[in-house]
């Protein structure tokens, strides 16, 4: 069975748990089994579904749960639920076409308030659809050394993969807005609805240099910038790359 559940990124830090632990044990409000996928839709003001998890336990007492108290931003909700259930995590998105209006164009009937069933197969498989593609889209590809192709030849590179975080994307959008911090571009603008609300987010400090246990100022860390730009910020230029204000320089000259 599958499920959508309404989650409070402004009650509890749903992403701060998962990379802790990779589960979190949240109340029980429906019937769930071992092995049901659960889909995590985060409410306002992100209105859409952002993790997908797998149920692991079902029926704990508050004895039996991982003490996560710290990540509870109203401290009054912490134990509160009379059973809970074990939910890991299997991915995580941030993508735009899971958010509410998609969702009902596809067969979801409202916004959950609690936990609601997929019975729509159309649903089902716009969900799954999206998440697997998110699997390719939503991990950033950082190129250890230098390498070189040859036509007819073949050549292997090295590739670390470093997890993205949609909660600091989405947060660094909302701070600095969704036009390019270097050229100006808006899609939107550009393009009309098919733009909207589309943007690359560039770490301003590169991201293999990130500890794992480095938490990420949206602030700061994190830049809006378009697709042409972020690829000249990512290309080395005698050795290394470009800061922010270089590429800004070279722009402005033209």
């Amino acid at each position: 069975m599958n499920w959508i559940i309404p989650a409070n990124n402004n009650i509890y830090d749903h992403e701060a748990a998962f990379k802790k632990w990779g589960y979190i044990d949240w109340k029980q409000n429906s019937n769930y089994s071992i092995g049901d996928i659960v889909y995590i839709y985060c409410t306002r003001p992100l209105m859409k579904i952002m993790y997908k998890t797998q149920v692991e336990k079902v029926k704990m007492d508050f004895s039996d749960i991982v003490n996560d108290k710290e990540f509870w931003f109203d401290k009054s909700q912490y134990g509160k639920a009379e059973s809970y259930v074990r939910l890991r995590l299997l991915n995580e998105i941030e993508d735009e076409r899971l958010g509410l209006n998609y969702l009902l164009e596809h067969g979801l009937k409202g916004a959950p308030q609690r936990g609601v069933k997929i019975n729509s197969d159309e649903l089902k498989i716009y969900i799954e659809k999206i998440m697997q593609e998110g699997k390719n889209i939503e991990i950033l590809l950082e190129e250890e050394g230098t390498y070189e192709i040859y036509e007819g030849g073949k050549s292997s590179i090295k590739i670390n993969k470093y997890e993205r975080s949609p909660n600091a994307r989405q947060k660094c959008i909302e701070y600095h807005g969704v036009s390019c911090k270097i050229c100006g571009m808006n899609f939107e603008e550009v393009y009309g609805e098919v733009g909207k609300g589309f943007i690359h987010v560039h770490h301003i400090k590169p991201i293999s240099e990130i500890d794992k246990e480095y938490t990420v100022d949206y602030k700061n860390d994190l830049i809006p910038v378009c697709p042409n730009c972020h690829a000249m910020l990512h290309r080395k230029i005698n050795g290394r790359n470009l800061s922010i204000d270089e590429l800004k320089k070279v722009i402005n000259r033209k």
